[in-house]
């Protein structure tokens, strides 16, 4: 089997960034100017030499060693450039996105050249049609294709297989999830959601048909349910259902993984304070999905915040991120945190980077195919971020 991890040295280059001059793809290249090892061969790609050559440049004040840094040009239209990239790269990692409409010629590219894959998609009709069209010759050629890798989903999906671990083994377990944040939304991640809201049919119909084809459980269970709003005393504030991708791949983790056990159900919510946001969130939401039914609505508001664009560094500073999860199972109760910065921006560019490492450089579980980051990476990316600076902790036991 062809593949693309620590035992595959035939490739020019470990790593290599798609989107790098994009706002979130410039963080992810200045944390791997500042925190890529020595003798991590990477290189940034992307569709526009002048503007890689400035990041080259920028780059370079963080790192003089970034002065001969491969700029590699690709184009999303250009699908023979994305094969040559997949070619030349053990793992790629891409900002590139809506993915939905950008993001398919590179999936193909690396499943076709047995080279491991992440992005920051939080699209979920995306990941669906990739599983359909893309997961059976990843496997045959040993690529790694893993989607969600930034806080979307990263955090929630470590974050309840860490929760998991703390439960005894083979028992119905039942983990929530419990959100909060004062951060803005990326240009990036509005996109997505608008582009998700007007596309409910669709989004559905994969989801329908990714299930007709998956492999079904055997002796097992694992279930993501929409909870219903309601005040969640076990953490002293109102909880609130998340439209979000997280909840179907802590579920597919639960899947793949029997140390979940023989019954798990997850489910996963925005937590707020007092009750006159909660119904705000609500109402906003909803006329968000409502306007986002509308073509011309849904323009107008795409122009309001677009891909790219992003708060300044002191706004990203202050902001900052917490999920807590309850865990309960076997007669025990745990409560854990993962926490840490600026979700939309800081983080996202840290988890990606750390991700795409974790796959060229860490020893990890024989996978192939569509994964979760749980499913292939676990262990070794939660002890990453760690280091990195994002919390996992056991709040209490009971």
């Amino acid at each position: 089997m062809n593949r693309a991890g620590p035992d595959q040295p035939d490739r020019a280059y470990d790593v290599v960034l798609f989107g790098a001059t994009g706002f979130v793809g410039a963080l992810t290249a200045e944390y791997l100017a500042r925190h890529a090892p020595e003798g991590l061969r990477w290189a940034v790609a992307g569709r526009d030499t002048a503007k890689l050559e400035r990041l080259r440049e920028r780059l370079t004040g963080l790192d003089p060693r970034c002065a001969t840094l491969p700029l590699l040009r690709a184009d999303v239209a250009d699908p023979a450039s994305l094969r040559e990239l997949a070619d030349h790269a053990r793992v790629v990692a891409t900002t590139v996105g809506p993915y939905l409409e950008y993001g398919e010629a590179l999936v193909a590219a690396c499943a076709d050249a047995g080279t491991d894959y992440v992005d920051l998609t939080g699209e979920p009709e995306f990941v669906d049609l990739m599983y359909l069209r893309h997961d059976a010759r990843a496997r045959e050629r040993g690529a790694r294709l893993v989607h969600a890798c930034g806080f979307d989903s990263v955090p929630h999906d470590l974050g309840a297989y860490f929760t998991v671990r703390q439960l005894p083994k083979g028992v119905p377990l039942r983990v929530d999830g419990f959100v909060r944040s004062n951060a803005t939304f990326s240009g990036g991640t509005f996109a997505s959601a608008l582009n998700q809201f007007g596309r409910a049919r669709q989004m559905v119909a994969a989801h329908q048909e990714r299930r007709r084809h998956e492999p079904r459980l055997v002796g097992r269970a694992a279930y993501a349910p929409t909870g219903a709003p309601r005040y969640a005393k076990e953490i002293g504030a109102w909880a609130l259902p998340m439209p979000t991708i997280d909840p179907q791949v802590v579920q597919r983790s639960a899947r793949a993984l029997e140390r979940y056990g023989p019954d798990f159900r997850y489910r996963h919510y925005a937590a707020v304070r007092t009750l006159p946001v909660a119904l705000g969130g609500t109402l906003g939401v909803a006329a968000l999905f409502a306007a986002a039914q509308v073509p011309a609505a849904r323009r107008w508001l795409g122009g309001r915040v677009k891909p790219g664009e992003g708060p300044d560094e002191a706004r990203r500073a202050r902001s900052w991120f917490s999920v807590r999860f309850v865990g309960e199972g076997g007669g025990r109760r745990v409560f854990t945190e993962v926490a840490g910065g600026d979700p939309g921006y800081g983080e996202t560019a840290k988890i990606l980077a750390e991700s795409a490492m974790c796959l060229a450089q860490d020893e990890l579980p024989d996978t192939a195919g569509q994964v979760t980051t749980a499913t292939a990476m676990g262990d070794a990316l939660i002890e990453r971020l760690r280091a990195a600076g994002i919390t996992f902790r056991v709040a209490a036991e009971r």
